[in-house]
């Protein structure tokens, strides 16, 4: 059962309330911008405009896919790294809470 819209705005709303240092702000941007992304390639986005450690944009993505549920996860091959997907239900949502926020 997917939750409703408004259930998603909620908690994307929480979610960057909590934000004190701007990373998540950073993230959700970076992942609006990418759209279908990896964990290094976001890396690789986020760290060009704060000093993170790629541990650090791995958890916060992991919280993102399963707290919020904005996130489509693919694996293509068995050797191939997690690619993230935002989900185009939820792409104009996260855009709207960022504009306001």
């Amino acid at each position: 059962m997917k939750p409703q819209r408004s259930e998603i705005l909620g908690r994307m709303i929480r979610f960057l309330n909590l934000d004190t240092d701007g990373l998540r702000r950073v993230v959700i941007e970076s992942i609006v911008e990418a759209r279908e992304f990896t964990v290094a390639s976001l890396h690789e986005s986020v760290s060009k405009r704060i000093d993170v450690s790629k541990k650090v944009v791995a958890s916060m993505i992991g919280y993102i896919c399963s707290r919020l549920g904005i996130l489509h996860v693919n694996k293509k091959s068995y050797r191939a790294p997690m690619s993230y997907v935002l989900r185009d239900e939820y792409a104009d949502i996260a855009r709207a809470v960022l504009a306001t926020l």
